[in-house]
């Protein structure tokens, strides 16, 4: 159908957008990890989400939002997104922003792992050459080998957690799938606040930037929900990698850091399978016949 094989630049220009929110997000974390404690900069972002929402939708939707017939996956999948959120953040504190993007970018990967879909050769393919980038990234020798690394890969798990749970609550309305990460997420992390032992004055610069850093991801979301109303989520999925560009750049212009070789060409196996598992997942939407399951 050619409605679905068109892809409006508006749509790309919102998901790339969204990315370059993302990035700057990731990098202004990185610049207060290591003034501040993890999960108040989660606790930032997330309740200055809520809060937008709050004042956005409210007023128009009442009650509505946050109705859901399935109210207990929709906090489990509220509670993933945080979750991810803290180990990703915990990451960013140690290691450089490329690296830490690229082996989130393992997500969709891990997610076909995880979704106990058919394993057929070109998935097992595609799977085992992403995790390969993986390797060629977390390698013994580089900047990366460290602890820092597992709590990059756990986030990359519960985001693919997140993205199933997300694919089964595909129906309801996406304002309360909205919602919800940013309510749960705000309830988890005000109630880690008191042990956080914050009993000192916060500059007024730092507390700006941990504002930002909540409107970034905020309005990054909404950049998301606008580009998916405008082209399907297949045909958008491409689009996102444009990241892993942002987070090199801008870890080389901030933080003076810039991947090398290894690491380059880890991405780019990263990257290149997370395209084709998009295209082949597209075709198979299709209805194009798969190959047989591996036996």
């Amino acid at each position: 159908m050619r409605a679905q094989a068109h892809v409006p630049l508006s749509a790309i220009g919102l998901i790339v957008g969204a990315a370059l929110c993302f990035t700057v997000l990731d990098a202004t974390v990185k610049a207060l990890a290591d003034r501040y404690p993890i999960p108040l900069l989660v606790w930032a972002r997330y309740t200055v989400q809520l809060l937008v929402i709050f004042v956005w939708l409210l007023p128009k939707m009442g009650v509505g939002l946050f109705r859901t017939p399935r109210l207990p996956m929709q906090l489990a999948r509220g509670a993933l997104l945080p979750f991810s959120s803290l180990c990703f953040f915990s990451a960013l504190k140690y290691l450089p922003l490329a690296e830490a993007t690229a082996i989130n970018y393992g997500t969709p990967i891990l997610a076909i792992v995880f979704l106990g879909e058919r394993l057929t050769r070109p998935r097992l393919a595609l799977v085992l050459a992403g995790i390969a980038g993986m390797f060629l990234i977390v390698r013994p020798g580089s900047v990366v080998f460290q602890g820092a690394a597992f709590w990059a890969i756990g986030s990359a798990i519960f985001y693919g957690t997140f993205q199933i749970l997300t694919r089964i609550l595909a129906g309801e309305d996406s304002r309360v799938l909205l919602l919800y990460p940013a309510l749960v997420g705000t309830a988890m992390l005000t109630a880690l606040l008191p042990f956080l032992g914050i009993g000192y004055a916060m500059p007024l610069r730092d507390a700006a930037f941990i504002a930002v850093a909540g409107m970034l991801g905020t309005f990054g979301h909404f950049l998301f929900i606008l580009a998916f109303q405008r082209a399907p989520a297949s045909a958008l999925s491409p689009y996102t990698y444009v990241q892993l560009v942002f987070a090199i750049i801008i870890g080389w212009v901030i933080f003076g850091t810039f991947p090398d070789a290894w690491t380059i060409a880890g991405m780019i196996v990263i990257g290149g399978s997370g395209l084709l598992i998009t295209l082949h997942e597209r075709r198979r939407a299709k209805g194009v016949e798969e190959p047989p399951a591996i036996d």
